[in-house]
């Protein structure tokens, strides 16, 4: 005989979590199915174990601008839900959020088990039940209403509404469960991935960054801080380029052309900084330090060197050729990479649930009565800072609402 119950909810991450709580506080006796060993294990390692909870963008109409997929979309769910809706949630239930400079909000504790304990004792405190290692294989729905699931564990259960808040592609088995019921799939691809680089320009450089880079591939560019890294590139500008252009590099098999402008600025500026150091210090070894702002020494004396600017040249002995040649490495080099790696402080996927099909006011079903969505299963994603986070907590607030009337 399968278990029953009012509510439950597949997926126990924080859109999970998040609608569970919303659902309960209006009354409704909710179980969460987990197919994992633990729950909420991404907000355990999101922003590097800090937890980035969300973006300090109040306006609606600004913070959509940080979502590639999804942006036309949640413009009203994010005005029924907002930013502060999120922090106000978090103080009233003991979380404290901090602003950084670029808008990024963390726990004052700068720990992701504070945001761990603050869900997982608010769903205790309303009864929220959730069991482990219990995915769901399969789900129906039954001829008198409501839906009957199997489970990995071999339990089944049986429920009024379903909550489907199972994530990207990183949690294999509960993208099933829509397409069971009819629900089209956009084939997902990964989005916020750093760049596998094999280059001898920035091969000993691990660890250099640059505030504020241009890069661009596919047809698509992106500014911001520019780290290297072991294995490549990485940083803001990265990511934020890998999401925009999410499904053009996963057409092209992650194997492409970069241009990467260093200074983020453009070559005519390089080079009337490349005059004022030649008519000024002109007997200085064009090497020994570099004249822009924000390119580290190590980066510049790379760029120097893959230029053909040797350590004694100085800037009155600068041929137009090697000054050509420079400008052209700091404003416009070419890597080639070859592969992506995963950001470790967000996994993100683009594709999911079709948003055609899903009432945006309820996140319900339009296909389905009484299936809901919420998180990264819908075809949303966002940028690096807090965004993924925001559009969970917004879709499943909104989604636990509405299954609780």
């Amino acid at each position: 005989m399968p278990e029953a119950h009012e509510v439950i909810v597949i997926g126990g991450g924080a859109a999970g979590f998040f609608g569970a709580i919303a659902c309960a506080e209006a009354g409704k006796e909710v179980l969460i199915l987990e197919h994992g060993a633990e729950v909420l294990t991404k907000v355990k390692i999101s922003g590097g174990g800090r937890c980035n909870v969300t973006h300090d963008c109040e306006d609606p109409g600004v913070l959509v601008g940080a979502y590639p997929r999804g942006s036309r979309s949640l413009r009203g769910p994010f005005h029924r839900w907002r930013v502060s809706d999120t922090v106000d949630w978090f103080e009233r239930h003991g979380v404290d959020l901090k602003t950084e400079a670029d808008g990024r909000m963390f726990p004052v504790t700068d720990d992701s088990r504070t945001v761990i304990d603050c869900l997982t004792g608010a769903a205790r405190e309303l009864g929220v039940q959730w069991r482990t290692r219990c995915g769901v294989r399969a789900i129906r729905g039954k001829e008198d209403g409501g839906f009957r699931l199997e489970t990995t564990s071999g339990d089944e259960f049986e429920a009024a509404r379903v909550l489907v808040a199972t994530g990207g592609i990183r949690s294999g088995p509960a993208r099933v469960p829509a397409a069971d019921l009819g629900h089209e799939m956009i084939p997902p691809v990964p989005s916020l991935f750093t760049f596998r680089i094999e280059d001898e320009r920035i091969a000993e450089l691990p660890g250099v960054s640059v505030p504020a880079a241009r890069v661009r591939a596919a047809g698509r560019d992106s500014q911001g801080p520019l780290l290297v890294t072991h294995w490549g590139l990485s940083g803001p500008a990265v990511l934020k380029l890998s999401a925009w252009g999410a499904r053009e590099l996963a057409a092209c098999d992650y194997e492409f052309d970069l241009e990467v402008n260093w200074t983020g600025g453009s070559a005519e500026e390089a080079a009337a900084v490349f005059r004022h150091e030649r008519e000024n210090h002109g007997a200085r070894r064009v090497a020994s330090r570099s004249p822009l702002e924000g390119i580290p020494r190590r980066l510049w004396q790379a760029l120097c060197r893959a230029a053909g600017v040797g350590g004694e040249v100085t800037w009155s002995k600068l041929s137009r050729e090697a000054a050509a040649a420079l400008r052209k490495e700091l404003t416009g080099g070419r890597f080639a990479v070859r592969g992506k790696s995963l950001n470790k402080d967000e996994f993100v996927t683009c594709g999911g649930v079709r948003l055609e099909d899903v009432n945006l006011k309820t996140m319900e079903s339009k296909l389905v009565p009484g299936l809901f969505f919420a998180g990264e299963v819908l075809d949303i994603d966002g940028v690096t800072g807090g965004f993924n986070f925001q559009s969970a907590w917004t879709t499943a607030r909104l989604a636990g609402e509405a299954m609780a009337k």
